[in-house]
């Protein structure tokens, strides 16, 4: 397994990524603690696996690592191709399970023992529970360190359902890791998960000096408890390289601008970036993330919510009122960027989210080409804000101009399709690359429809179930 870590964009080529697969605790959530947990609903476990994200696995295999799929018999009725450390899984390094991941790092003792110590103490487990938690076999606890459910059905504390949005853990920044800080408290566990994995896996072995850690205002301490809201806290939704040389970093629900803080501070300091932009969105669960309300296709064409867009004629397409019947509009999205110019940084305003995205496409990306918007429900109301709520904005590219969305976002689908895209559902996709009667090499200016009446009941589309850890290097175009 080679070393490489490397994301300079949203766009070129996906080489490797990190996923987790819906594990038993999604099936253990009850509809009394679904919103603690940041669920909007129960979901159907069995289906969310076997009818959607099975298929977005396959997908990711085809494109990234067709030699762990082809000619593989996936009929079994156990699913063992799909289970992380099962007999029979497809154990790519390509696309690589965090459950994987947490257990190769159990198998070093001194981890293991402080790892298990870790987590007890924030789930608050007793002496004993820890002490017998060692005992178990490293592929066991793996799966009790996530769903907090051992093999035989006992429950030691809650599930952390939000991993399947490997996004939120981590993102890659050129060469280097910025591990976040979740919001709430529903997170914590797979943010400390996280720590252990890429400071002791052999994987992130050469990282060492290059992974960035968000800390605590040194004086947090003497907040009032009651306060119930961390002051430092960044989320990966919220944080996207979308050029060699520039992050964009969204001020939300999630993340704040404590944290923004830090990271320009860390980043210009080591020269990782010279651009860093915020934006500042509604803080409303609405929108959550900058990445559900717009991702980036090709190096002209993003796809957006068009009530939060450039125009007054966009923006009342769309309405979107928020529980007191305000307008939540362009106007409310704050945008500045700090650049630096040899030991200085300086700063400018961007008036709207489209002309900071026709900048990164034009001035960043050396695009020539005119840039495109392509608005979330074809920008009709109420369909804007019924598929943004879907996630018809979270998408996941592939490769340029190849990206992965729900089939449920009809309007938007539509809009792509008048840009010149083609729409497939990735059942027919699979199919089609099983059968041999296309290749991945191909497959162009396509967006792929996955399944996803349960996968959208938890509010994240493709791109917040990936953690992108390789893309190829970004090269504009002659």
């Amino acid at each position: 397994m080679d070393n490489q870590i490397f994301v300079d964009s949203e766009i070129s080529t996906l080489q490797r990524l990190i996923i987790h697969s819906p594990d038993s605790g999604l099936g253990k959530v009850v509809p009394s603690k679904a919103q603690d947990w940041l669920f909007e609903d129960i979901i159907h476990l069995d289906t969310m696996r076997r009818k959607e994200y099975d298929y977005y696995v396959k997908l990711l295999l085809f494109f990234l690592d067709p030699e762990k799929i082809q000619n593989q018999d996936l009929s079994d009725a156990k699913r063992e191709f799909f289970k992380p450390n099962s007999k029979g899984y497809f154990n790519s390094d390509k696309v690589i399970d965090f459950e994987k991941l947490l257990a190769d790092v159990l198998n070093i003792e001194e981890v293991k023992v402080q790892l298990v110590a870790a987590v007890s103490a924030i789930e608050e487990c007793s002496y004993l529970e820890m002490k017998r938690f060692l005992t178990f076999g490293n592929i066991e606890l793996s799966k009790v360190l996530i769903t907090g459910i051992t093999d035989s059905g006992e429950m030691f504390f809650p599930p952390i359902p939000n991993l399947i949005f490997t996004r939120d853990i981590g993102i890659v920044v050129n060469d280097h890791i910025l591990l976040n800080k979740p919001a709430r408290r529903a997170r914590s566990r797979e943010s400390l998960l996280a720590k252990y994995i890429f400071f002791n896996h052999p994987l992130f072995a050469t990282l060492t000096g290059k992974i960035i850690e968000i800390e605590e205002d040194e004086e947090h301490f003497l907040l009032p408890e009651d306060q119930g809201k961390r002051i430092d806290t960044l989320e990966g939704g919220d944080v996207m390289m979308v050029a060699p040389n520039h992050l964009l970093i969204g001020i939300s629900e999630r993340t704040t601008v404590e944290a923004a803080r830090q990271v320009i501070d860390k980043l210009f300091a080591k020269n990782i970036v010279k651009k860093i932009s915020l934006i500042k969105i509604p803080a409303k669960r609405d929108y959550m993330h900058i990445d559900t309300i717009f991702t980036q296709i090709k190096r002209n064409v993003w796809v957006l919510l068009g009530s939060l867009a450039r125009t007054k004629e966009t923006a009342e397409n769309e309405k979107v009122w928020d529980e007191l019947g305000q307008r939540v509009t362009h106007e409310d999205i704050i945008i500045k960027q700090f650049y630096k110019e040899g030991d200085k940084v300086l700063s400018r305003n961007f008036d709207n989210l489209e002309e900071l995205l026709k900048y990164i496409s034009e001035i960043d990306l050396k695009c020539t080409e005119p840039v495109n918007f392509i608005y979330s429900g074809n920008n009709v109301f109420p369909f804007g804000a019924r598929e943004q709520w879907t996630d018809s904005c979270n998408l996941l590219v592939l490769k340029e101009g190849v990206a992965v969305g729900y089939d449920r976002n009809d309007k938007t689908s539509e809009a792509f399709r008048e840009y010149g895209f083609k729409t497939i559902h990735a059942v027919e996709l699979v199919n089609q690359l099983e059968q041999g009667k296309v290749k991945v090499e191909d497959i162009n200016d396509t967006i792929i429809l996955l399944p996803s009446s349960e996968l959208s009941r938890a509010r994240g589309g493709s791109h917040c179930m990936s953690m992108p850890l390789q893309r190829i290097a970004y090269k504009p175009k002659n």
